[in-house]
């Protein structure tokens, strides 16, 4: 798990944000089982009470479920991963659109933009 973190976002979020992106690429399913909270811990090179707090966010979410002896697992509901591709697409978007407004171009400019860079321009 990649654990260069911002110092503009809370950390226990962009563990749950690696999560959720692997979730996405479905390199996680739902139903399975993420590591303790030690375990990930030490993976990400944080505070064991760091990812306590991004796995309770998580279920918060109905992201995950944590069941008693067994651990925590990815919750099986099918639309998980639709929702959580449409939350981070709206997210990178908006991120992105607002940079581009930044430096002053218009909406035709950023498509073009894309256009562009997709088409290796």
């Amino acid at each position: 798990m990649d654990n260069h973190f911002q110092s503009s976002k809370p950390i226990y979020l962009q563990i749950a944000d690696q999560i959720f992106y692997r979730l996405v690429r479905k390199e996680l399913l739902p139903g399975d089982k993420l590591p303790s909270v030690r375990e990930m811990a030490i993976q990400t090179k944080v505070n064991p009470n760091t990812i306590q707090r991004t796995y309770s966010e998580m279920e918060r979410l109905g992201i995950v479920e944590t069941r008693r002896g067994q651990g925590t697992f990815i919750a099986e509901k099918a639309e998980i991963v639709d929702e959580l591709k449409d939350r981070l697409t709206r997210e990178v978007l908006e991120g992105f659109v607002k940079q581009m407004t930044e430096l002053g171009l218009t909406k035709e400019e950023m498509v073009e933009g894309i256009k562009e860079f997709t088409e290796g321009g």
